[in-house]
């Protein structure tokens, strides 16, 4: 049940950096990461924080080293790509590396739970 708690803490994290805010009368979508992207140099490295610590729980987690790894690899393309200067924060409200990775941890957390006789898995919220 712990990790089930720690999940949705990790869904409403990931939605507040990749996609809490509207554009008024349009239906995109975007977090502080591609605002935080903004602020030359110091943006994206302060984006890539909570990315990481997605990736910390993930760990603690018991999530195998290739999925971890996978989503390493999410958090470097947003990094890389979000680094660019404007483009980099257009590029950060599509790709929305945190919810990527949030969904990957939610589907390996529910197929362990199918794995386990008389655990539920949770309602997807992502």
């Amino acid at each position: 049940m712990g990790h089930l708690r720690a999940l949705e803490r990790l869904e409403q994290l990931a939605r507040l950096m990749d996609s809490r805010f509207r554009i008024p009368g349009t239906g995109i979508r975007f977090g502080l990461d591609p605002v935080l992207g903004l602020v030359l140099g110091l943006g994206d490295a302060l984006a890539a924080l909570p990315a990481l610590y997605i990736l910390f729980e993930a760990r603690r987690m018991g999530v195998p080293r290739s999925l971890r790894l996978r989503m390493l690899f999410n958090i470097g393309i947003d990094f890389l790509f979000g680094s660019i200067p404007i483009l980099g924060s257009v590029f950060d409200v599509g790709f929305r590396a945190n919810k990527r990775n949030v969904a990957l941890l939610r589907r390996h957390v529910e197929e362990r739970a199918h794995a386990a006789p008389g655990v539920k898995p949770a309602a997807r919220t992502l």
